[in-house]
């Protein structure tokens, strides 16, 4: 997003009440969150072939985006000609520095 970006109204969308006071506008909609991940999906599993795919999760803040990857992963996996195999795992992390 660039610095100049105004993002849109927050008016378009539907904001829990308890965000509304703190909220100004919205600069990713959340549709096209859900399409940029699931286009990171497909990307992963054209560059990753027929390998096994070990997917780790720092918790807790990419638990969310970790589940809506590994759906789309898990979706093009039943539905592609080839099956890979996946081994999920989960990493806690103390500190970021």
């Amino acid at each position: 997003i660039r610095d100049e970006e105004s993002g849109y109204n927050k008016n378009l969308f539907c904001i829990p009440k308890h965000y509304e006071e703190d909220l100004e506008r919205v600069f990713i909609p959340h549709g096209l969150i859900l399409d940029r991940t699931e286009r990171l999906a497909r990307d992963i599993m054209q560059d990753m072939g027929s390998h096994h795919i070990v997917a780790l999760c720092v918790l807790k803040g990419g638990y969310k985006f970790f589940a809506d990857l590994l759906d789309h992963i898990k979706a093009l996996n039943q539905n592609g000609d080839k099956s890979v195999l996946i081994t999920v795992d989960f990493v806690r992390i103390k500190s970021y520095c």
